[in-house]
C-alpha cells in the first residue's frame, strides 16, 4: 500500500507538471460552461417566476449545476491522456515497470480532481460576479467542490476505461459526447424537477449528475438539509469507487489485446 501511494503521488506530480506547461487546456475546458452560465442565466432568468420553481434568481439556481456539468465534461476527456500514452509507447513502459495498475488509475483521477477543483472555484466565482448569491458560505463552496470532484472521478474512470478498450481518440470523444449531453438534460442542472416531465424527473433521481447538482445547490442554500447532501455525496462516493475499480480492471483487457 505504501508503494502504491508513493507511485500515485509521483505519477500525479508528473501529470500536474504537464498541465502546468499547458494552462490553455484549463481555459479551453471552461469556455463552453461559462458561455452556458452567462447566456442561459440571462436567457432563462424569468423561468423562476413559474409556479414550482422557487423565488431565487435563476443564476443562483444555475451556477452549481454548471459547476458539476463542467466537472463531467472535463472528466470525459480524461481518457485522451491514456490514448496519448498508448500511441507514444509510454503506457507499455509503465505497465512493464514496477508501477501498479492501481497507481496508474489513481494518479489519473487525482490529477483530474485537482483540475476540477480549480474549475469549480472559477465557475462559482464567475457566477457570483454575474449576480448569483449563495448563503451557504465557505462550507457550501467546499461541498460543491467535493461533489464536482466525486462526479469527475466517476466520469474520468469511465473515460479511462473506454480509452483502454477502444484505444482511439475519435471513438472516445464520440462516446463521451453521447453520454454527457443527455445526462445533463436528464438532470436538474438547468430546470427544477417540478417543471420537468414526469419521466424525466424519474430518470433524474438515478442520474449521478443530478446527485451532484442537488447536493451542491442544497449546500449553498441558507438552510441546507444535510441529510440530502450527505445521501447524494455518499452515492457519488460509492459510484466513484466502483468505477475506479472497474476502470483498473480494464488494464487487463488492454494488455490482452496488445
Amino acid at each position: 500500500m505504501t508503494t502504491t501511494l508513493v507511485h500515485t503521488r509521483l505519477l500525479t506530480e508528473r501529470s500536474l507538471r504537464t498541465l502546468a506547461r499547458q494552462p490553455a487546456y484549463l481555459a479551453f475546458t471552461l469556455i463552453q460552461p461559462l458561455v452556458w452560465l452567462l447566456l442561459f442565466g440571462q436567457l432563462f432568468r424569468n423561468v423562476v417566476e413559474l409556479p414550482g420553481f422557487g423565488g431565487e434568481s435563476y443564476l443562483t439556481y444555475l451556477t452549481p449545476g454548471i459547476a458539476v456539468m463542467t466537472a463531467m465534461f472535463s472528466a470525459g476527456w480524461a481518457g485522451t491522456g491514456f490514448i496519448v500514452a498508448m500511441d507514444r509507447g509510454v503506457m507499455d513502459r509503465d505497465l512493464t515497470s514496477p508501477v501498479g495498475r492501481g497507481a496508474l488509475m489513481a494518479s489519473s483521477l487525482a490529477s483530474q480532481s485537482v483540475t476540477i477543483a480549480v474549475q469549480t472555484v472559477i465557475v462559482l466565482a464567475v457566477g457570483v460576479v454575474a449576480g448569483a448569491r449563495f448563503d451557504g458560505g465557505p462550507l457550501g463552496w467546499l461541498v460543491v467542490i467535493v461533489a464536482a470532484v466525486l462526479l469527475g472521478c466517476v466520469f474520468a474512470a469511465l473515460s479511462n476505461a473506454v480509452a483502454l478498450l477502444v484505444r482511439q481518440q475519435e471513438a472516445l470523444i464520440g462516446i463521451s459526447q453521447f453520454l454527457t449531453l443527455p445526462l445533463t438534460f436528464l438532470s436538474s442542472v438547468m430546470l427544477a424537477p417540478a417543471l420537468m416531465p414526469e419521466w424525466v424527473a424519474t430518470v433524474a433521481r438515478f442520474n449521478p449528475v443530478d446527485w451532484a447538482a442537488v447536493a451542491s445547490r442544497e449546500a449553498l442554500s441558507a438552510a441546507p438539509d444535510w441529510t440530502v447532501v450527505g445521501t447524494r455525496l455518499g452515492l457519488l462516493l460509492v459510484l466513484a469507487v466502483l468505477m475506479a475499480w472497474l476502470a483498473t480492471r480494464a488494464f487487463r483487457a488492454y494488455q490482452r489485446s496488445v
